[in-house]
């Protein structure tokens, strides 16, 4: 197995948990009823929130000094997207979210290099370009900036999924890709089942 059979097989046996997070019930669980400009945008506030503090633990425990960048410029781009997005909502500031959610909960518990790479880059970032692209469609043609941050956000999240797979290639090998797999499916299930419990 190398990352793009990796990607490959993730997006088939957990399409239907990736449909249900790219379709319109993503936006009606986030608005609490009929999908609605602010609470889409703070819900998106707050899953970069949640990114970065995710990215900035492992970074700061990381022992391995290439990983240790890796996931510091990864925490940097989602601090940069959530500045971005509370711009969007004239919040420059704004309030931190009560919890990370089961999926980055997770992913904080995870410890082995592989599993990290796989479950926040790769798991992670499938989920977060289904929902950039549901949000997207909800703004277009509503909102220019917001549409305009949306279609940056998700370019930039395809850019941290290639950067995830570049890393498995290079380190991945025997049972890793079998361990790579089960923490990146498992990831994209919980934030799936977190969506339904919603």
């Amino acid at each position: 197995m190398d990352a793009a059979d990796l990607r490959a097989r993730i997006e088939a046996d957990y399409a239907e948990a990736l449909d249900l997070l790219g379709s319109r019930d993503l936006l009606v669980a986030l608005s609490g009823g009929e999908p609605r400009s602010e609470p889409l945008l703070r819900a998106a506030a707050a899953s970069e929130y949640a990114a970065r503090e995710t990215f900035r633990e492992w970074a700061d425990t990381a022992a391995d000094d290439a990983l240790r960048e890796t996931y510091a410029a990864v925490a940097a781009r989602e601090d940069d997207h959530l500045r971005r997005v509370r711009e969007c909502l004239d919040e420059p500031r704004g309030h931190p979210p009560d919890g990370p959610g089961p999926m980055h909960a997770y992913l904080r518990g995870r410890e082995e290099p592989i599993h990290r790479v796989a479950g926040g880059m790769v798991g992670r970032t499938l989920v977060s370009l289904r929902t950039h692209g549901a949000l997207l469609d909800f703004f277009e043609g509503r909102d220019a900036d917001a549409e305009a941050l949306l279609r940056a956000l998700r370019a930039e999240t395809a850019d941290c999924l290639d950067d995830g797979l570049d890393v498995l290639d290079a380190r991945a090998g025997g049972e890793d890709w079998d361990a790579a797999l089960a923490v990146a499916g498992y990831t994209v299930r919980l934030a799936a089942d977190d969506l339904r419990d919603a």
